[in-house]
């Protein structure tokens, strides 16, 4: 019976659940309103007498005591504004013949909802939000009762209006932006939803979605699972592709903010594809790919088109196994998106939730057919895109190009079919709300056959808290459960595209995903078939010894820096220098003690000073010798035996100094060395010093007078020459009490770029300063020594020892000016102390060398090989050698040669 007028009717909130009321009473009033407004508008289409079709014409309806809605891609998203496209076969047919499957098993079994029949209201989303949403508000239509008092038929009867069916749960839907948008709605009629594919993360906020659960893992357990494939493929720098929209956007955030979580992993590149591309897009998303060149791993979340293509721009880049993809379930083990690309592919890592394959379902569908099938609706449609024919139709003209259907082909014989993956889901999400339903008629209908009121109608919070508790095997053999925010447990498969060494190119298992990965790569093979896990890393691992300098903002990228000098790797970010005594390994990861040299007696820095010394040694002995075998010989006496010996003692030590500075230091060694350093030297300058002062001063007196001047005895110049000698020994006795000698292990001094080289050197406590200093009188000395020489260079040489010993002071002097620049211009040399040492003792011992051979080699050969000259000669007076002076001085002022002979003084 039609209406009486199309005037809207005031609309009652009577069956609305409190959760709307509240969200009335809220901020969302108009939004409720305006929606009601919709819902009454869309119901007055729906009359009594109007057909099923007219009612729902995209829709099946399977009768039964209690209704389950289902929404299902039956069709693609339709082109230029319209809101259905082309058919799809497993994806939308096979998924919603899963449920009506799934409705007969459940409904011949005895045990499950016994003398309960379950029916369905199964909906088109044609692959869009909007419309799905559109679509799901038939599941809300009996909750909304509708004041018709004031609506009268044209006679005046009051309309009768059939009751709309109550949809107690929503199985579905497929993609996740449907399940988002469809979720809102159902939400706040509380009608729990059971999803068979959604996977996007935020689903499992069970604050905004608190009626949405599914079968599947949500994405962020892909996303984990994914990560953990990275993390043991070795991989630290990989980029993200994600196809606009909820599941690819929040697939990838799911990623990159778990890898943030984790560590370990640096996200290189994270691009969109846009929802409708461009020319060229995906060209320009390969080239912005390659600017990070090193990430060749790519985490795909994409739809199948998007994924084609993206491997199609790879091969027109000529990037043939460059890009190492892990592909989401989107991906899984399709063969639609690699078709013709296998090469470009070949090396994908893709996850698919673990499953398998439901033979009673092969057994249901291969035995469909247009004559037991009819309350699928698109089945007809199905039919003709399978098997490539054309149905006959009343008043529609058949296409002559196109073959006509017989009817009698068979799903499977005469087309082909391979079970679509979410088969299992499906199923399983429809047992999952029937195992609800049965615990819930267990509990509010107990011995009751059929619904009983207590479930008529059935609360939707109610049974949420049902579905959310079941806990039964599946139809794969596998539990089927939720969380407390409606997820399944996380359970993947892990596949890889193999082509090359394969009899069955495709793809393989490789590993499973259960919290844990358990990952075979050994069964893993690359581009060309090979084993080695190709890299995709920011910077490759540093050697041992170079620290990482990390690039600012990207944790997985650094630079290698060699720890350089003397440092070694104390941590992967930072060098330490090793203590003075350490010197680093050759890998520079920790310190070893510095080896400790000496001036060894086998190094030829040791065996010339030690050579020459011994042959002074030598030299002064014989002369010694034979002195004290000549001792009363006239030459002897003449040179003045007491201060002779005091000299040679001094040349002896010279040379005995020699050995002391090489030999290992040790406390008394370096006593030694201190005392007798600069001892031998101040010895053998103070004697000399003492002969030529007493020389200069007789002839110095003799021009004035005929006195003698003081202290010319022999006991009077001992006696000088024991207070000079006494200087240098109260100066060392100062130092030892001062600093007691000891010994030190210097590893500065050989301390020289290649820390190879660096040595500690074992030695006295004596630097280079201290050294000098302890020569310093006697260098001291050896001035005034020279400078007395000079002043008394005018003596006549047959008179006295004044001319050698100025001859010997000049040739010392030139010695020790060549030491000084060889001494201190060695300081940064790696051999310092062998050369200084080398150079000091030598230096010494050609001093005592030069001392000895001017003035006592030629009394020597004269006492040895001339014995006759070795005589006894007048004596002269103090007042002959004054008139000697006095000549001399005249014969200078008239600069002419002084030709009288003076005779030695033989007063000794």
């Amino acid at each position: 019976m039609a209406s009486s007028g199309p005037t809207p009717s005031p609309m009652s909130l009577h069956h609305v659940s409190p959760r709307l009321r509240r969200t009335l009473g809220q901020a969302s009033l108009r939004f409720s309103l305006m929606l009601f407004l919709w819902l009454w508008i869309g119901g007055q289409e729906f009359q009594v007498n109007a057909s099923h079709q007219h009612f729902h014409p995209r829709s099946i309806k399977i009768p039964g005591d209690i209704t389950l809605g289902g929404l299902f891609p039956i069709h693609a998203r339709g082109p230029h504004g319209l809101p259905c496209g082309e058919l799809k076969k497993e994806k939308g047919i096979h998924r919603m013949e899963a449920m009506l499957y799934a409705l007969d098993q459940i409904n011949s079994d005895h045990d499950l909802l016994p003398n309960i029949t379950l029916g369905a209201r199964i909906l088109d989303t044609c692959s869009r939000d909007t419309y799905a949403l559109e679509q799901s508000l038939t599941f809300v239509q009996a909750l909304i009762q509708k004041d018709t008092s004031d609506i009268r038929c044209s006679n005046g009867e009051p309309p009768i209006i059939r009751k709309a069916e109550r949809v107690v749960g929503v199985i579905g839907a497929s993609a996740s932006s449907v399940s988002i948008m469809v979720a809102n709605i159902l939400r706040l009629f509380e009608i729990p939803q059971v999803s068979y594919a959604s996977t996007a993360p935020e689903l499992s906020d069970n604050n905004r979605y608190d009626f949405f659960s599914r079968v599947v893992p949500p994405d962020s357990y892909q996303a984990q699972a994914m990560l953990d494939i990275v993390k043991a493929l070795g991989w630290n720098y990989v980029s993200t592709l994600a196809s606009e929209g909820n599941y690819g956007e929040s697939g990838v955030e799911a990623f990159m903010q778990i890898s943030r979580e984790a560590g370990g992993v640096c996200i290189a590149q994270s691009v969109k594809i846009p929802r409708e591309p461009t020319a060229g897009e995906f060209d320009k998303i390969i080239k912005r790919l390659m600017e990070t060149s090193n990430a060749r791993g790519v985490i795909i979340f994409a739809n199948e088109d998007d994924i084609k293509r993206v491997l199609e721009a790879s091969k027109r880049a000529n990037l043939t196994g460059h890009f190492l993809f892990v592909g989401s379930d989107s991906w899984g083990a399709k063969s639609s998106p690699i078709t013709e690309l296998e090469d470009v592919a070949e090396g994908a890592v893709t996850i698919l939730p673990k499953r398998a394959s439901i033979d009673g379902f092969d057994q249901y569908f291969t035995s469909r057919s247009l004559e037991n099938n009819r309350r699928n609706i698109w089945f007809a449609e199905f039919w003709e895109d399978d098997f490539r024919c054309k149905l006959t139709r009343p008043g529609i003209k058949m296409d002559p190009d196109k073959k006509k259907c017989t009817g009698e082909e068979r799903i499977g014989r005469d087309s082909s079919y391979e079970q679509e993956g979410k088969v299992q889901f499906v199923i399983d999400a429809v047992y999952a709300v029937a195992h609800a339903l049965h615990h819930m008629h267990r509990d509010l209908c107990p011995g009751s056959f059929g619904v009983c009121s207590s479930m008529d109608p059935v609360e939707g919070n109610s049974l949420l808290n049902y579905i959310r508790a079941v806990n039964f095997n599946g139809s794969a053999g596998t539990s089927v459960l939720f969380n407390e925010n409606g997820d399944a447990p996380g359970r993947y498969d892990i596949f890889q595209f193999q082509m090359t060494n394969h009899s069955h190119p495709g793809y393989h298992v490789i590993g499973q995903w259960t919290n844990t990965l358990r990952l075979n790569l050994e069964e893993m093979q690359w581009s060309g078939g090979d084993k080695s896990v190709p890299d995709s890393i920011c910077s490759f691992p540093c050697k041992p010894g170079e620290r990482k300098k990390m690039v600012k903002g990207v944790p997985c990228c650094w630079h290698c820096e060699l720890c350089d000098g003397y440092q070694y790797q104390l941590d992967e970010f930072t060098c330490e220098t090793c203590s003075s005594d350490m010197r680093p390994t050759t890998n520079r990861t920790t310190c070893r003690p510095t080896p400790i040299i000496k001036l060894e007696w086998n190094s030829p820095w040791a065996l010339v000073p030690a050579s020459i010394a011994m042959l002074g040694i030598l030299a002064t002995s014989t002369v010694v010798i034979t002195f004290i075998r000549f001792n009363d010989t006239p030459i002897v006496r003449a040179s003045g035996r007491e201060l002779s010996y005091v000299l040679l003692t001094g040349i002896f030590l010279i040379y005995l100094i020699t050995f002391l500075m090489i030999a290992e230091p040790g406390v008394v060694v370096c006593a030694f060395r201190r005392l007798l350093l600069g001892l031998g030297m101040a010895i053998t300058y103070s004697a000399m010093l003492t002969k030529t002062n007493r020389i200069y001063r007789i002839f110095e007196q003799g021009k004035r007078s005929v006195t003698p001047p003081k202290f010319i005895s022999p006991t009077s110049q001992l006696a000088i020459t024991f207070i000079l000698i006494s200087v240098q020994v109260l100066g060392v006795f100062v130092w030892f009490a001062i600093i007691p000698p000891h010994t030190i292990i210097d590893y500065d001094e050989l301390r020289p770029p290649n820390p190879d080289l660096a040595r500690g050197i074992l030695k006295c406590d004596m630097s280079d300063l201290s050294i000098i200093c302890c020569l310093s009188y006697s260098i001291v000395l050896m001035v005034t020594c020279t400078v007395y020489a000079v002043k008394s260079r005018g003596v006549p040489e047959t008179f006295n020892e004044a001319k050698p010993i100025g001859f010997t002071m000049y040739t010392t002097c030139i010695i020790w000016l060549a030491f000084i620049p060889i001494f201190f211009g060695t300081a940064q040399s790696t051999e310092k102390m062998f050369i200084q040492t080398a150079t000091l003792t030598v230096s010494m011992s050609l001093s005592a060398f030069v001392s000895l051979g001017m003035l006592y080699m030629p009394k020597v050969y004269v006492i040895i090989f001339h014995p006759e000259q070795n005589v006894q000669k007048r004596k002269r007076s103090f007042k002959a050698v004054a008139q000697s002076a006095r000549l001399s001085q005249k014969s200078s002022n008239e600069k002419q040669n002084g030709d009288v002979k003076l005779e030695p003084d033989r007063m000794q």
